[in-house]
This record gives structure tokens, C-alpha cells and sequence, in this order.
């Protein structure tokens, strides 16, 4: 099955690293015009510039806009430019955000503030930035990356799990509000997936000699038997992106091996 994204412009947050770069990169490749969002612009023009070198005919194209979506007032000046430049906004990914957890007692106000801006307040503001030209259009896609948590919290999982939790319910509250205006509203929940934060903890932790044999030991307690792969994830991503997924919406979809004891 051939999935194609001519003719479309997608945004997509935290999109110079990790899972964010994999659907820049698959996006680019289905033929879309791609606004790839990060703090570093250093980091989003590497991104850029390594998407473009290996796309062939028949793709897109992709462009870096610096912005702190935690700031309302550059996530409002990122939105306008992105519109300028490349007309419109057809696909948001609210792809922002880390994985921080911690002891419940110990997380201080200024860090469940921190964590709301970052992950849902991004997703808010965009989404109500995005929606009205897409509903004029009749045709409109957002997709909130969350994580397994969302369904699925234990215990020392906030601020990022009670945070994914409420962008669960945001992903519904959308697509019950989109689907009249043919604005299909999905989430996709995160398990373990090769990333760069996971590459960074394994930096720090130093407990095997590999990222490879790292990810492996991880990979034990996937179901499947091993982590997944960015491209796994952004092909999903690019398929409910699509008019494929024209009948899917207000879903929320673990992309994790099965290892979420829920569905």
C-alpha cells in the first residue's frame, strides 16, 4: 500500500532529534512539506540538512523554525511564520517533551509547571492555532505522541504520566470536536523505542560497555523480544497522517511491542 502526503504541510515539535526527526524524515519522503520545531537551531539545521540529502524524487521538503513552545508568545510568532512560508498547516504532530518522573513528595510545583507547559499547554495552544484553517479546509490531521503512562501510570511516574494522561483526554475532547470538519484527532502512545534520551540515559547510567547491548537488555521485557525502531513509529505516524487513515480518529494507539498491560 502506497501512502503518500503530496500536497500537505505538516508541523511537527521536537522534530530535530529522535522520533520527531524519524516522521520529519518519512513525512519528507511521502512528498509533504515538513516545519521541523526545537529550541536549537544548530541542531535543527543539522536535522534539515541530513532529511534532505536522502531524499529522492517525488518528496517534500523540510525547514527548521527555532522556537520554546513552553513560550506562548514564540510558539504564536513560530505558527505565523510557518504559515507564511510554506501556506498553511495541514498535519500537526504535538510531539514535544521528555520523559521526567520522579518521587511524588519531591516534585515541586515549578517542575508540574514546567512539565504542563512543555508537553500539554504546547499541544493546546497549537492545536486551537491550527484548527480553524483546517476546518475551512475540511481536512486536517493531528497526532499527540504521548506515551504508554498515559494508560497505564505506576507509581513514581508524575509529572509525565499524569501530564500524557491529559493530553489523552485533549486527543479526544479534538476529535470529537474535529470529526464533523473532517479533522481526524489521534494519539500514539510511546513504549520502549530507541530514541535519543534513551542514549542519553544510557550515558549516564554506564551499565553496559554498548548502547547495543543496552537496548538489548531492555528490549527483554518487550513482549516482541526487542525495542523498537524510530522508523517503526513514524510509519504509523505517516499512515494516520494520510488519507489512509481517513477513518480513524479519537484512537489512542500503543506503539510499544505489547508491552502495555493495556490496550
Amino acid at each position: 500500500m502506497d501512502v503518500r502526503l503530496d500536497g500537505r504541510t505538516a508541523l511537527i515539535t521536537g522534530g530535530s532529534l529522535g522520533l520527531g526527526r524519524a516522521m520529519a524524515q518519512r513525512f519528507a519522503e511521502a512528498g509533504a512539506q515538513v516545519a521541523i520545531v526545537a529550541r536549537r537551531p544548530e541542531v535543527l539545521d543539522e536535522a534539515a540538512q541530513a532529511i534532505h540529502a536522502g531524499l529522492g524524487t517525488g518528496s517534500g521538503g523540510v525547514r527548521g523554525y527555532p522556537c520554546d513552545v513552553r513560550d506562548a508568545g514564540q510558539l504564536n510568532a513560530m505558527f505565523k511564520r510557518v504559515v507564511e512560508d510554506l501556506g498553511r498547516v495541514d498535519i500537526l504532530v504535538n510531539n514535544a517533551g521528555t520523559s521526567r518522573t520522579g518521587k511524588f513528595e519531591d516534585i515541586t510545583d515549578e517542575v508540574w509547571q514546567e512539565d504542563l507547559d512543555l508537553k500539554l499547554f504546547s499541544a493546546v495552544r497549537l492545536s486551537r492555532l491550527a484548527l480553524p484553517g483546517m476546518k475551512a479546509r475540511r481536512w486536517g490531521r493531528i497526532l499527540n505522541v504521548l506515551n504508554t503512562g498515559a494508560k497505564a501510570p505506576a507509581a513514581g511516574g508524575a509529572p509525565t504520566a499524569v501530564t500524557r494522561a491529559a493530553g489523552m483526554a485533549l486527543t479526544k475532547v479534538l476529535a470529537g470536536e474535529g470529526a464533523p470538519h473532517n479533522v481526524l484527532v489521534n494519539a500514539m502512545l510511546v513504549g520502549l523505542i530507541v530514541s535519543d534520551q534513551w542514549r542519553q540515559r544510557h550515558a549516564r547510567e554506564q551499565r553496559h560497555p554498548s548502547f547495543e547491548d543496552y537496548a538489548r537488555e531492555l528490549g527483554k521485557a518487550v513482549p516482541i523480544g526487542r525495542m523498537g525502531q524510530p522508523e517503526e513509529f513514524a510509519d504509523l505516524a505517516c499512515f494516520l497522517a494520510s488519507d489512509r487513515g481517513s477513518y480513524i480518529t479519537g484512537t489512542a494507539i500503543n506503539v510499544d511491542g505489547g508491552r502495555s498491560p493495556v490496550v
